[in-house]
This record gives C-alpha cells, structure tokens and sequence, in this order.
C-alpha cells in the first residue's frame, strides 16, 4: 500500500473543508443530484458530470456539490435539488447537461430561480397536529 505524501492530505483536507462549508454558512449553495438506480439509468451521472464541469470551469469554491438517493419521483429522472443560502430549496426535474448547467448559472450563481424546470419550490413539510 502506497504511503500518503503531504500533498495527498492537503488534498483530503480540502476536501473535508469544501463539505463543511455551507454548514457553516460561509457557503453559498449546495446542488444534490438525485442518484438512487432510477436517477442514473434516466442520466444523473451525465448530469453531475456537467455540474462538476462548471464548478471546475469558473473556480467556484463557495458551492456544495453532492448526491443522494432516489427522491421518489422516478417518472421525472434525472432530478437536483438547489438550496441557496437564505432561500428555499427547488427540485429541479426532467433534466438535460444543458438544462442542468443553466440552472447552474441562473440559480446557483444568479439567484434567479429557472421555474420552467422547477418541480417544487420549498420543503416537503407533514403536519404534526
């Protein structure tokens, strides 16, 4: 097993830093990719692909970038979910590469909702009464 150099932990580091970020409210938004089976046989992974392209392309460092399982709306794979610091979060659905990286510069660094992909905007919330 290779020995880890420093470079290798700056890197985990950052990593590990990058993640705590918006928890910590110096962050600007976090993108979830839904990717249970029905998101990545619909094309999720094509969809993180082009979002990672853009965090890469313009050196943003201030934006979550993860996945989760399946959000339970199959028929409407490959979906993400934005959540800006200080505004709702929005299910994005029936998503392309280019709607995805649209909604990323709209959303994600315009604050400019794109409703015309917008499933949901808002919290799923049950009543406790």
């Amino acid at each position: 097993m290779p020995k880890l150099t420093l470079k290798d932990l700056e890197k985990i580091r950052e990593k590990a830093r990058r993640s705590t970020i918006l928890r910590e409210g110096a962050g600007k938004a976090k993108i979830t990719v839904h990717m249970g089976t029905c998101g990545i046989a619909a094309g999720a992974r094509n969809i993180m692909r082009a979002l990672v392209e853009e965090v890469e392309r313009g050196g943003v460092e201030d934006v979550i970038l993860t996945n989760s399982g399946c959000a339970g709306l199959c028929s409407h794979e490959p979906m993400m979910t934005v959540q800006i610091v200080g505004g709702p979060p929005v299910k994005y659905v029936d998503l392309t590469e280019e709607k995805a990286k649209e909604i990323f510069k709209s959303h994600v660094m315009g604050r400019e909702i794109v409703k015309e992909y917008a499933l949901a905007i808002g919290s799923e919330q049950t009543s406790t009464k």
